[in-house]
């Protein structure tokens, strides 16, 4: 059985792209792992970044999921990260 990688995905409410946090990526401290189609991998404030995004409706991440799925990544989507638990390795 493949190893899941929890996945949370929102989408910015002012351009309405999709973000997907990828907290049991390493990052360096303080960031979380993200992944959007321009730019793709890339660490992120994830508490900053919620202030500005949605949590995404499946329509809406179904495409970054698709590509993430693309090159490999086998995806547990959650609805949420609990702060205390981000963990950077």
């Amino acid at each position: 059985m493949e190893e899941k990688t929890r996945v949370i995905f929102r989408t910015f409410d002012d351009t309405k792209e999709v973000i997907a946090f990828l907290p049991d990526v390493p990052a360096n401290p303080g960031y979380v792992m993200s992944y959007m189609h321009v730019g793709q991998h890339g660490e992120a404030d994830y508490l900053g970044l919620v202030k500005r995004t949605h949590l995404s409706y499946p329509d809406e991440f179904a495409a970054l999921k698709r590509e993430l799925e693309n090159i490999g990544y086998v995806l547990d989507t959650r609805i949420k990260i609990i702060p205390n638990r981000i963990r950077n390795y």
